[in-house]
């Protein structure tokens, strides 16, 4: 059955209109602080229909300087950390997740790098298909091409998730910790990281013994990978 040619040009703009706003997002994020994410607006409106008027998706935005360099250190050793190097996809980490998963189905291991992560929190929803990952893709392309590997980082600590309505690592500093970003320690900005793989499940306030493990593993990572000087060396704080 043929799509009549009026539905068929109101699908064509409706899809350039949402890869135009996604560009035009690339480019006014490299440059001005995030105001809300993909992700936020789906907690919100999951929220709203679920009868909860009081939940508010927010983030405090704060710049590079105003983290600790610990924090950074912490989700590039959790989550990614050939960060520096790669163009947005670490080609060794979805090799090795492809052969876990076709050996584990019931526990799949994902391979998104902070990037990729940051394409997805930003501009997608949450969920596995090969559609979201075949946009995420094409995203994290763009802002590979467009910011710089501070911004990227610097974007990704301000939308991630730290648990129920805690976004951004100022929120989650306050939160569990009573301090601003800036003052985390590295054993805190270890803890906040551990929780990242399911911020929702994994509770930074109250760590399991998973967590607990999780978070002394990224430490030995962090130290591993040169600590704070890491971090001057590749120009990402």
């Amino acid at each position: 059955m043929s799509i009549p040619g009026a539905l068929k040009r109101w699908v064509i703009r409706v899809i350039l209109g949402i890869a135009g706003m996604w560009i035009a997002g690339i480019i006014v994020f490299g440059m001005l602080p995030v105001p809300f994410s993909a992700v936020m607006m789906e907690r919100q409106i999951s929220a709203w229909l679920h009868g909860d008027f009081g939940y508010v998706a927010h983030s405090d935005w704060v710049g590079m300087d105003e983290i600790s360099p610990w924090m950074g250190l912490a989700v590039i050793a959790a989550e990614d950390q050939k960060f520096p190097e790669h163009w947005g996809f670490d080609m060794a980490a979805i090799q090795k997740a492809v052969a876990h998963n076709e050996r584990n189905e019931n526990r799949i291991r994902g391979a998104s790098t902070l990037s990729q992560q940051t394409a997805k929190n930003l501009f997608l929803w949450d969920g596995r298909s090969w559609v979201r990952k075949g946009l995420e893709a094409g995203l994290t392309v763009g802002i590979e091409t467009v910011w710089s590997k501070r911004r990227i980082l610097t974007v990704y600590l301000n939308i991630a998730e730290f648990g129920d309505g805690i976004f951004g690592v100022e929120a989650a500093a306050r939160r569990y910790f009573n301090k601003p970003a800036s003052q985390l320690s590295a054993s805190q900005a270890a803890l906040l990281a551990a929780v990242l793989p399911n911020p929702l499940r994994f509770k930074a306030d109250a760590p399991s013994g998973y967590v607990r493990s999780r978070q002394a593993w990224i430490l030995r990572q962090m130290r591993q990978l040169g600590g704070e000087e890491f971090m001057v060396q590749h120009d990402l704080h």
